[in-house]
């Protein structure tokens, strides 16, 4: 909890005009809760190596994990003591050997009388190897982890039966008889993965100093939590005097210049034996490793993200796999992304987005998150902040604006089935551009957000993919896809890929090109447009021309936009960081709706992107061709991305093409392209459309979630707005009135 007093100074402040953006309060808040972890954290380094003083370092793991060798380089490399719990601790308290002791007294006992031992030894400034069982007892770790940081030596089960088969052990403290090596292994790990401060990823084949060289860096990065910050992309050129921490770019969500933020020093980058680590793993270990890396542990210390991470990714999806790849037709691969409640792929960041945001929340205000949607969004959104437990939900609302004409009936029904006091769907006579614009002008508008903060305690931020945590849970499915080709012998490792993605706020493309930067080899990412085409445009000719551009309806309406949001991040990218450059472009997109980079910058731009587009028949033609030829239906977005794959494909390079939506969320459009005899697919029933749907298709299956959505919410009624940012406005405030008590 935060102190009463600070609580009444930030409110003082103001009344006082102090903090003009209000979204300061939340910065202050997670900055004060960090701030307050027990290992002492130093600003400034005088070497590359780490500097410990009183603290000592913990090194945990399986037995056969290399602590003892780890840590005698470790140590050597400080200059400081190196204490092995079974020579300087166990055997010196028990004056006996640890085996003849384990003899004597049995497993069970021994554990207990080892826990005994740590917790009258006492040291500092030292590396310490721990046991294998040390982590079982509670006692001995909550006393130990006191003293300093706990690095987890994560070595993968295989290799360390090959080390102990290799040492000539066949059985370890706890291990009853009859119960095999890999059991007791398993077991044991719930146990690490609960006591660790920050883990080490163990290749195969790395060597003692390497894995010595990778706990000193993962110290190094506890310690220095202002070595991963975020600036916006229209800011001084990476200038660090704006900078923020992850904690606080999930509440804030834009920044107050209305830029987008991205990591100031880029994505950190993972070995080829660490990825060839993760490709034994399960999708959600996989997250779990990957966002290890982009989220500092004084943000979210790893067993909280370990927690959130297994949550979002569980019985909530139909698939086990979660993202499974499957061979479509000659080198394309489909990655199935839709087995998600909502059936669609934003289920993949939203799953997990709401608890990484319940997280970092402040005590002393309520959130209301504000979305636009052109269709699976919105539902995602209402799916995964209405998962969160009571107390959270006390504290965020959610309000989404949709266009009542650009989403399918399917997707109009999912939005609306979630219509409770804090979380609620509004429809716009407009398009997404403009519900989109709306949300960007309020969280811009400094009167705004002070009177809502002033009358209702109440902060703006939003989920759409302008928001970082919205973005970063997509990068996990580019690298598991890819992980998943290499494992079933599609490519070696290290053999380039390219990624297929049907694109509106060219959000899934940015997520794949950070997969690519953290050394995923995706060769091309191939951006598919349908009639809507300005990334299309932008990415082959360097103009972004938004003049004279109605949108038009299309049958893939999640990627009826004309104006992307990513595209900043992207070009922030490809420019090498010029937030001067990009803050320009933008402006000039807001005044003139048109803005040409230069040739050099196009150049750069196409070293990792091609784009193309498809029409309305070019579509549905895609639909009818793949099931004729496979028996697989796709729905209409994945469509535009097999014609365009079509098309830009190497053929001697696998893609993988992003399968963003189930089929049946676009029923009449899919039935129509399958020209099926005795289909009446103007039906105007949902649920009809369906079943016709089922009876001709059974590849994928028909989701089960989605169905009992539509059962249950056949009548799909709601709000309809005028496109008038005052009525927006004023469904905001009525939002936040039903939402949260009125502060006197």
């Amino acid at each position: 909890m935060l102190p009463v007093a600070y609580c009444q100074r930030v409110k003082m402040f103001i009344a006082m005009g102090v903090l003009n953006n209000t979204r300061q309060l939340a910065l202050k808040a997670v900055r004060w809760q960090t701030s307050t972890s027990p290992f002492s954290i130093s600003r400034s380094w005088l070497s590359t190596v780490p500097q410990i003083g009183d603290q000592n370092i913990l090194l945990m793991g399986p037995p056969g994990a290399g602590k003892t060798s780890v840590g005698r380089v470790v140590a050597q490399r400080l200059g400081v003591p190196v204490i092995d719990v079974d020579d300087h601790v166990l055997e010196v308290t028990w004056k006996m050997p640890v085996a003849d002791k384990l003899a004597e007294v049995g497993g069970e006992r021994f554990l207990e009388e080892e826990g005994q031992a740590l917790c009258k030894f006492s040291t500092s400034g030292s590396v310490i190897s721990l046991t294998g069982s040390n982590p079982l007892h509670s006692g001995a770790m909550q006393h130990l982890k006191r003293t300093g940081l706990v690095v987890y030596l994560d070595v993968a089960t295989d290799d360390i039966i090959q080390r102990l088969s290799r040492m000539k052990v066949n059985r370890i403290v706890g291990q009853e008889a009859g119960v095999p090596m890999r059991q007791i292994l398993h077991y044991r790990k719930q146990f690490y993965e609960k006591w660790l401060d920050t883990r080490v990823l163990c290749g195969t084949g790395d060597t003692v100093e390497e894995i010595a060289e990778k706990v000193l860096q993962a110290v190094e990065r506890y310690q220095n939590s202002d070595s991963e910050t975020f600036v916006s992309t229209r800011s001084d050129n990476g200038s660090s005097s704006d900078s923020k921490y992850f904690s606080d770019v999930v509440l804030e969500g834009l920044a107050p210049d209305g830029g987008l933020y991205v990591p100031q020093k880029g994505f950190p980058k993972l070995d080829a034996r660490e990825w060839l680590r993760l490709a034994e793993m399960s999708y959600p270990e996989r997250a779990l490793a990957i966002l290890e890396k982009c989220i500092h542990p004084m943000d979210i210390p790893g067993t909280e993200l370990r927690r959130m991470v297994f949550r979002a990714y569980g019985v909530n999806f139909a698939s086990e796999a979660i993202a499974p790849v499957k061979h479509l037709i000659h080198n394309q691969f489909v990655q199935e992304l839709f087995h998600g409640p909502t059936a669609s792929f934003k289920d993949l960041a939203l799953q997990l987005m709401p608890q990484l945001f319940a997280y970092c929340l402040p005590q002393m205000c309520n959130y209301l998150i504000l979305v636009a949607t052109s269709g699976d969004t919105g539902s995602a959104v209402l799916s995964g902040f209405g998962s969160l437990n009571d107390l959270d939900r006390q504290r965020v609302g959610v309000l989404v604006f949709f266009p009542e004409e650009g989403v399918s009936e399917i997707q109009k029904l999912q939005l609306t089935a979630y219509i409770k006091a804090n979380a609620r769907a509004v429809s716009v006579l407009s398009d997404f551009d403009f519900c989109q614009r709306a949300i960007k002008t309020m969280f811009g508008d400094s009167g705004l957000t002070g009177h809502l903060a002033m009358e209702y305690g109440t902060v703006l931020s939003t989920a759409n993919s302008i928001n970082w945590a919205r973005l970063l849970p997509q990068v996990v499915y580019h690298a598991s896809a890819y992980l998943d080709l290499f494992k079933d012998g599609v490519v070696k490792f290290g053999e380039p890929i390219d990624v297929c993605i049907p694109t509106g706020n060219f959000g899934n493309a940015m997520a794949a090109l950070y997969a690519k930067q953290m050394g995923i080899p995706i060769r091309k990412i191939i951006c598919a447009s349908n009639q809507n085409r300005i990334v299309s445009d932008f990415i082959t000719t360097g103009v972004c021309d938004l003049r004279n551009q109605p949108l038009i309806a299309s049958h893939s309406p999640a990627i009826d936009i004309l104006k992307s949001s990513n595209l900043e991040r992207f070009l922030y990218h490809t420019s090498g960081g010029d937030g001067h450059l990009v803050r320009d472009l933008f402006t000039r997109l807001e005044k003139d709706q048109y803005f040409k980079v230069s040739e050099s910058l196009l150049q750069k731009i196409q070293e990792d992107v091609v784009a193309g587009w498809c029409s309305e028949e070019e579509c549905l033609a895609a639909i009818q061709n793949v099931h004729t030829k496979t028996g697989y239906v796709m729905d209409t977005h994945t469509a535009v991305a097999k014609a365009v794959a079509d098309r830009l494909q190497d053929p001697w390079c696998p893609v993988v093409i992003c399968s963003t939506a189930h089929h049946g969320k676009f029923a009449p459009a899919v039935l129509k392209a399958l020209q099926c005899p005795n289909t009446h697919y103007n039906t105007s029933d949902p649920l009809d459309q369906l079943r016709e749907l089922a009876s001709v298709a059974s590849t994928p299956r028909m989701h089960q979630k989605m169905l009992q959505c539509l059962k249950e919410n056949s009548r799909g009624e709601h709000t309809v707005c005028q496109a008038d940012f005052s009525v927006l406005v004023e469904e905001v405030e009525s939002m936040i009135q039903d939402s949260f008590l009125k502060v006197l």
